[in-house]
């Protein structure tokens, strides 16, 4: 097993392994930390997905990895783009801005704002500890320690790369320019956004920002509800989040605000433009997206079942038709955030100029 873990690092730099495993130790904690609301909670039950997803994204970005650190590429071609850039002795880098011209500013900011997440990162982490230890498990504990802790290993694993065009001599077997070692540090760095971050969707949001979210959601939901089977005809009345029909009444709860979808969806959504997508813009478009769609499929939710009710009955939703419905809404957005990959991943090529 030991000789097993030194290939996957092998040709890595010593302290960036270190790190990694460090990272390791990490995610361990987060997860037992946060496995008390991922089994008491249905709104973050998806957060038993996290380790494994995680896992998943580490295999598909290790290949680009091994090969920005110049290390022997023993590990599974899983990106397609990436293998044939690699077949032609070419890096992806991230940031094409970061030139000569403007190394000279950027080897100043950049390196102070890691140190800067380190500290930081590392006081949030320790706050987040101390609250789990004196107060057991806790939104606001668990809140701390999922950034703090994903601050701190994004943070280290910058800071323990090779510092100077000099040191990547030993890694690339040739000297690279200092911009060029500086936008490989970043890229290896990037890498890890995901892995590190992702924790922080799976964590449970401080309670005054939830509640305030969740009734922002539920007056939205109960709004539109109320305009929409009003202009279709049924007789309805509202007293704060109780519909008032002929057949009785209907609370509209806080679990209807659809803020479990907007989480789930968030969560999905930063797997897949993590999978499937490079750019930073296509990325947000996803997210932005996968938010939209959480939030139009729970509505639809909310008027059939408003209406189901309205015609056989407030009872007749509760149970089955309930559980339905919501699977319904999982699904439909799962499979419309799918849809969606290809159509953000088309290209339009330039019409080329017509021959003299």
């Amino acid at each position: 097993m030991l000789c097993r873990c030194c290939n996957v690092f092998q040709g890595f730099p010593l302290l960036f392994s270190y790190t990694l495993c460090l990272g390791v130790g990490f995610g361990a904690y987060i997860t037992w930390d946060q496995w008390h609301w991922w089994s008491r909670r249905e709104d973050y039950s998806f957060g038993f997905l996290v380790p494994l997803f995680l896992l998943v994204v580490l295999w598909d970005r290790w290949p680009q990895l091994r090969r920005l650190l110049g290390a022997p590429a023993k590990a599974p071609q899983a990106n397609p783009e990436f293998t044939a850039k690699t077949e032609k002795n070419e890096v992806p880098l991230t940031l094409g801005w970061l030139t000569e011209k403007r190394y000279g500013f950027a080897k100043w900011v950049i390196p102070t704002g890691f140190h800067t997440g380190l500290v930081l990162g590392l006081v949030t982490f320790g706050l987040g500890a101390l609250y789990r230890a004196g107060a057991g498990p806790s939104q606001p504990g668990s809140l701390l320690i999922a950034i703090g802790g994903g601050a701190t290993i994004f943070s280290l694993l910058y800071i323990c790369l090779p510092h100077s065009p000099l040191a990547w001599r030993e890694q690339m077997g040739s000297e690279p320019r200092p911009s060029e070692a500086l936008n490989r540090r970043l890229t290896a760095t990037l890498l890890f956004c995901f892995p590190c971050f992702i924790w922080i969707i799976s964590a449970p949001l401080v309670s005054l920002i939830e509640n305030r979210l969740s009734l922002f959601l539920l007056d939205k939901v109960l709004m539109v509800v109320f305009f929409l089977l009003e202009m279709g005809g049924y007789a309805l009345e509202q007293e704060g989040n109780i519909l008032i029909m002929p057949s009785g009444k209907v609370g509209i709860e806080d679990a209807c605000s659809g803020i479990r979808s907007l989480m789930g969806c968030l969560f999905a959504g930063s797997f897949l433009g993590a999978i499937f997508f490079r750019n930073l813009g296509q990325k947000l478009l996803l997210l932005v997206f996968g938010m939209a769609f959480a939030f139009t499929a729970n509505l639809v939710r909310s008027i059939f079942l408003t209406a189901w009710a309205y015609s056989k009955g407030p009872d007749a939703i509760s149970g089955f038709v309930h559980g339905v419905a919501g699977y319904f809404v999982l699904g439909l957005t799962s499979l419309m955030l799918l849809a969606l990959i290809p159509i953000l991943n088309l290209q339009f090529a330039q019409p080329s100029k017509a021959r003299q």
